[in-house]
């Protein structure tokens, strides 16, 4: 028999969210505790009701703050929170206003809040959501992401007056790289005031050696202030055992909000978060069944997908994959197509085959090109201008594409999460989308078997048959001719 995991009561008992957004959306005045000011920015951005996720998540904060952010007496401390929910459910907006809400009344400027995103892209994103709504507080977002010189973002961060350092931003969004080089080489960078600690794809961050930063900011918001004796009264203890002596001052607590749409269960790996009495708002579960029982094999459904996915597979051969690309987009007219590669020369090389093909509007979307131009490819892509984007796993995670009707799996995934991520990029926030993997054939048993695996039943086998792919094959050789020079 099998053993089953001995989960700890946290993972084994979430709070459950409801995975169907379009059935369960909630208003914004029926949700508890939020601020006029912020309802009626929602409604100025068209935003009439929130998502479930949001709707749990958003209250949940805003109480563990109901008592402004200091720590009262007998040592209460807020619990940790970690919310898995599906791509496109909108996590960002469930953390970005509970944390505007805290901060409204503050009256000094510090860094309170810090937000970690694995790329630029995503920071750029979030940080453009919290602009947004700190619009008109006083609020200061800083994003710091190294796509400007590191002097310009000391200058944006930290000022030197005649009575010591004084911060500039209250909330800062970054990626832990440079979010590190600023704890170590920025004087007056300071985190002993920080109250909100959010990790974005927080098990990315784990499994992409981040650990280490992660391990610093704790080291950096516990640091002792070394300048005059005014900061002791509220100074911060390690959180320990409360005693007399550690319940007498009030303190900032450090609380940390993670979210992932596939959050690890793994104890080793949530120990190195160091949680407290963490809460875990999950919509990743199976629908319970009429008696109320969950069935065997619905408790293995570790992952949701978007509900609006369908999904299909076609077997093929490596040298027909291409053919079946382009059979997609000229024969099938598939318009607004994300296609994924597991490698940025792939992707490159299928960029300039289309390319040389013709008759498709198709570009490239890797870490090979500057910021700027991603930015551009993006914007041009969702007003449908660009049919098709080829891209590498880098955009999978987390980027919020608007309309995109059809992923393509070029390459099929080698893992779980990242078809999970990569399907999770159509079909966002309650619409319908089509996810479609080119698998070789003998990929295939072990693809349909990493989704059995994870739960996954409803994918659908799509045989093209070859001699539809034969119209294509002159032109495609012409095209193979010009690409052998363009390589050379």
């Amino acid at each position: 028999p099998q053993v089953q995991p001995f989960l700890p009561q946290w993972l084994a008992q979430p709070k459950r969210v409801q995975k169907c957004i379009k059935n369960n959306l909630c208003l914004i005045q029926d949700v508890p505790g939020v601020h006029p000011r912020l309802l009626k920015k929602l409604q100025m951005n068209g935003i009439e009701s929130f998502f479930p996720v949001q709707a749990e998540v958003i209250p949940a904060i805003l109480q563990s703050a109901s008592n402004g952010y200091l720590m009262g007496r007998g040592g209460y401390r807020p619990k940790d929170i970690c919310v898995s929910a599906p791509t496109g459910s909108g996590k960002t907006l469930s953390f970005v206003l509970p944390i505007v809400q805290v901060l409204l009344d503050r009256v000094v400027c510090h860094i309170r809040a810090l937000v970690v995103l694995p790329t630029k892209e995503l920071a750029q994103q979030v940080s453009k959501v919290f602009n947004v709504y700190t619009d008109g507080t006083g609020l200061k977002v800083v994003l710091i992401t190294g796509q400007k010189s590191f002097a310009k973002e000391q200058e944006m961060l930290v000022q030197k007056k005649v009575t010591g350092y004084c911060s500039l931003a209250d909330i800062v969004v970054a990626t832990p790289g440079r979010l590190t080089d600023h704890i170590n080489q920025t004087p007056g960078f300071s985190l002993t005031q920080l109250r909100f600690l959010v990790v974005d794809e927080a098990d990315r961050m784990i499994d992409d050696m981040h650990q280490n930063c992660l391990d610093q900011i704790v080291k950096a918001s516990f640091q002792a202030e070394n300048d005059s004796g005014s900061n002791m009264l509220f100074q911060r203890t390690k959180p320990g055992p409360i005693t007399a002596a550690s319940s007498c001052y009030p303190q900032i607590p450090l609380q940390k909000l993670l979210f992932s749409a596939t959050l690890t269960q793994d104890p080793e790996k949530l120990q190195q978060l160091n949680l407290f009495q963490p809460r875990l708002f999950t919509s990743v579960y199976s629908e319970k069944n009429r008696v109320g029982t969950e069935t065997e094999q619905d408790t293995n459904n570790k992952y949701t997908l978007p509900e609006g996915l369908s999904q299909c597979y076609v077997p093929c051969d490596l040298n027909s994959k291409p053919l079946l690309l382009l059979y997609f987009m000229l024969k099938m007219k598939f318009t607004r197509v994300l296609c994924f590669t597991n490698s940025r020369e792939a992707s490159h090389r299928l960029f300039l085959l289309v390319q040389a093909f013709g008759g498709v509007t198709v570009a490239e979307f890797s870490s090979r090109l500057p910021p700027n131009e991603r930015q551009r490819t993006m914007k041009e892509f969702e007003q449908g201008k660009i049919e098709l984007l080829i891209s590498t796993d880098a955009t999978a995670r987390g980027i919020d594409v608007k309309r995109v009707n059809y992923v393509i799996n070029y390459d099929a995934p080698q893992f779980i999460r990242t078809y999970i991520h990569r399907v999770g990029r159509t079909a966002r926030a309650g619409e319908a989308g089509v996810a479609y993997s080119l698998v070789l054939r003998i990929q295939e048993r072990r693809f349909l078997r990493m989704l059995r695996d994870a739960g996954i039943q409803d994918i659908k086998k799509h045989p093209v048959k070859g001699n539809s792919l034969k119209p294509l094959v002159q032109q495609y050789e012409g095209a193979l001719c010009k690409l052998e020079k363009t390589v050379k």
